[in-house]
């Protein structure tokens, strides 16, 4: 089953599956018995937003080498042991389920969730084997 990454706040597609926000904040002006209907996410799972550090990194970055030092300082954040479990998790549940994991970002090549791809996208090669 695919996992799907996905803008939150946009139209879910068909087969999308649990909705898992990875942002380090809820959607500002929507009331929390509204994030699901209004397709923000139905699971807020900040573990595998960028830290506030690193997001500040990635919002800066204007240039590929800037983008780069982004990249590396949240790629080393999801080699943390628990972010790694996490993404273990997702890769292992993508064999059995369909889900999505996004952010708010409008641009995904700018943005943590392409690198969430390739994350995920790995550990699920590694699973299938």
């Amino acid at each position: 089953m695919p996992v799907h990454i996905v803008r939150l706040g946009s139209p879910r597609g068909p087969g999308e599956g649990l909705r898992i926000g990875t942002v380090r904040r809820p959607p500002r002006g929507v009331p929390k018995t509204e994030f699901a209907s209004q397709d923000w996410y139905d699971v807020w799972y900040p573990n595998l937003a960028p830290s506030a550090e690193t997001m500040k990194l990635g919002q800066h970055a204007e240039t590929p080498a800037q983008w780069a030092v982004f990249t590396r300082h949240y790629q080393r954040e999801m080699a943390e042991p628990d972010a790694s479990r996490s993404l273990d998790l997702l890769a292992a549940l993508s064999q059995q389920t369909s889900f999505a994991v996004g952010c708010y970002c409008e641009d995904e090549a700018r943005c943590h969730r392409s690198l969430l791809r390739g994350l995920l996208a790995a550990r699920g090669a590694e699973i299938a084997g």
